[in-house]
């Protein structure tokens, strides 16, 4: 909180900063050029409330503790004016902790940082100035309702997807920027699912451990050039969604860690400030310093950036004072429970907050338990997200496709039993990037048989995801079948292309994107039980499964038909809910996907034979470990 004669902060911000309810911190802490009588300078503040004192070094004074010292405030707020210095100075602060020791942290607020391996700040004044291009985009958004709309979600690793020709080590934001949105665009994603921007100090972490939560990371250019990335997707009606990570944060010297010397953004407590599975402290939710810190950075790239929303990174791990602790390891809260009540309430505050102001972005929980009403309003007793990760149908899903067809007949409820709950949340469908490292093996390569059975899966496998009730999420290569696990430090495989297998993989998601933006039924009623219903889930002996997808409007129906097994179906019988011509509107055994083109000539008369409870049916020809989409004319 800033003291009361600071110009920048009004009353009101000051007494939200008081609560804990601040979302622009980010306006009046860190480094911020202004002029102070006429002269041109950088104002700073920093958060330090048991320093003894606290130096901003730098370029202009040869990074000497002791040649600029900051004010110090009765509420923890250190602040000075440089003059003569602006955009483009590198700094830190240096603090001498209580026991004397003297320290170099990152500015918490800093708006850029020097590319890693480098630790500086720079000073960058980026709130307010970039002239952006999306005014038509932003007022779309802020009327859709994404639980009725066909989103499909591209995740990418911005410096892995695409390495330049001339042995540079990454491609910037708009060099990305115009060669993504193209493939993104023609492949019909509707949004791209970027892995953190926010800096960090170690590739391997993938920006997961980030120390620079206000800074895109330098690795692909300015901030400039990321505003312009977003812009650009924008006026391409492409949305874009940041992984953000609120959980925890690393060790490292220069970061938030015991930054003033004392835990001041984390716990003092192990029990509850310390991570054991990632070595990384966690926040202390129920200080109001960290809260208006995490609030406002939320705000911030949705604010600054005009990002679409934010996938929180492992919320599990927040929700829960024992996740991933033995017994005697953590502290039950005041009702003797294992739930972080802070936590609980930091982020019903954030969903909430960002709702508001921000209407139709999306807030995504990255949630693997069964905690309720993740993906409902704050109002009717939920966290108050617009969507929730469906980790149990990826993990089940998964599971059943690596199985050789022989056994998947002894597993059907394995593939069925998503639809027990399916409805309870509004879940995205992912199979992201956690899925294809460590050596879990790529999409494809999980997949049993020989190629030709391997690629007939992952479309099978693609197509569930399609047909599914719920937002498909695919990172990048499951597009095109990358045999090879996805490695971040060098590009996608884009030389398989020229291989007919996997270029026809391309094509069929192309069509898939088409044909669930196309049919109503495959996206309109995604989360309510009525866009939903089973024809059969039972026939473990022939290892099918059929389902019907309904739209809002009467008649506005598909029939989905999977064959999981590479024996071809003769004369298999289905029941339909009308009379008349069905046609095959994707067959994932095309030819042109890499298929057999084993189908039904393109279109099937109903027989008024009764079958399924249905008064009509058809008889269909299933291609082997296919999918069949079938619609009424």
């Amino acid at each position: 909180m800033l003291q009361t004669d600071t110009p920048t902060a009004t009353q009101a911000e000051q007494r939200a900063m008081r609560r804990g309810m601040s979302l622009t911190t980010y306006r009046h802490l860190g480094a911020h050029p202004t002029e102070q009588d006429g002269i041109a300078g950088v104002y700073f503040a920093v958060w330090a409330p048991n320093a003894r004192e606290v130096c901003v070094v730098g370029d202009f004074n040869h990074w000497r503790h002791g040649a600029f010292y900051l004010n110090s405030s009765p509420n923890g707020v250190w602040y000075g004016f440089i003059p003569g210095i602006g955009n483009g100075t590198h700094y830190k602060y240096s603090l001498r902790s209580a026991t004397g020791q003297i320290m170099e942290k990152c500015d918490p607020y800093a708006f850029a940082c020097e590319c890693p391996p480098k630790t500086a700040n720079i000073v960058y004044e980026v709130l307010d100035r970039f002239e952006w291009h999306d005014a038509e985009w932003l007022k779309n958004r802020s009327e859709q309702h994404w639980s009725r709309q066909p989103v499909s979600i591209y995740e990418v690793h911005l410096g892995s997807w695409r390495r330049p020709w001339d042995k540079r080590r990454y491609n910037s934001y708009r060099e990305t920027a115009r060669e993504l949105v193209a493939y993104a665009k023609d492949l019909g994603f509707t949004h791209l699912q970027l892995m953190p921007v926010s800096e960090y100090p170690f590739d391997g972490s993938w920006g997961y451990q980030p120390t620079g939560y206000f800074a895109p990371t330098a690795r692909y250019g300015t901030p400039d050039d990321f505003q312009f990335f977003v812009d650009y997707c924008h006026q391409n009606n492409i949305g874009v969604l940041i992984d953000w990570v609120p959980g925890h944060f690393p060790t490292d010297g220069h970061g938030l860690g015991r930054f003033d010397g004392t835990a001041l953004y984390e716990h003092e407590d192990p029990r509850k400030g310390f991570h054991p599975d990632w070595n990384t402290y966690i926040f202390n939710y129920g200080r109001h310093e960290v809260r208006n810190f995490l609030l406002s950075n939320a705000r911030f790239w949705c604010e600054v950036y005009h990002v679409d929303g934010i996938r929180v990174d492992a919320v599990a791990s927040m929700l829960y004072l024992d996740y991933s602790r033995e017994a005697g390891e953590w502290i039950p809260n005041e009702r003797g429970g294992r739930e972080n009540l802070e936590a609980v309430q930091f982020l019903k505050d954030m969903n909430v907050s960002l709702h508001a102001e921000f209407p139709g972005i999306m807030t995504v929980a990255e949630e693997s338990t069964s905690w309720p009403l993740v993906s409902r309003p704050v109002y009717d007793g939920g966290l108050g997200f617009g969507m929730k990760w469906d980790m149990g149908w990826m993990n089940d899903t998964l599971r059943y496709f690596s199985r050789d067809p022989i056994h998947r007949s002894h597993h059907q409820s394995e593939f069925s039993f998503r639809s027990l709950y399916a409805f309870t949340e509004t879940f995205t469908l992912p199979l992201s990037h956690d899925e294809v490292v460590h050596g879990k093996k790529s999409l494809v390569s999980k997949m049993p048989g020989d190629a030709w059975q391997q690629f007939a899966n992952l479309r099978l496998l693609l197509g569930t995801q399609f047909t599914t009730p719920g937002k498909p999420l695919l990172f990048m290569g499951g597009e095109f079948g990358q045999w090879r696990e996805w490695n971040h430090d060098s590009e996608l495989d884009w030389a398989l292309l020229s291989e007919d297998r996997h270029s026809g993989m391309l094509r069929y998601v192309r069509d898939l994107n088409r044909v669930k933006r196309e049919q109503p039924a495959l996206h309109e009623l995604d989360t309510d039980p009525a866009g939903f219903r089973w024809i059969n889930a039972d026939d473990a002996q022939n290892c099918v499964f059929t389902w019907i997808r309904q739209g809002t409007a009467p008649g506005e129906q598909v029939v989905v038909v999977l064959n999981m097994t590479p024996v071809p179906r003769e004369h298999y019988r289905i029941g339909v809910p009308d009379a008349g011509v069905w046609r095959e509107i994707l067959n994932s055994d095309a030819k042109w996907y890499g298929g057999t083109d084993v189908g039904n000539g393109g279109e099937i008369q109903t027989e008024s034979v009764a079958a399924h409870g249905c008064g009509q049916s058809l008889v269909l020809t299933l291609p082997p470990l296919g999918m069949l989409i079938l619609k009424r004319d």
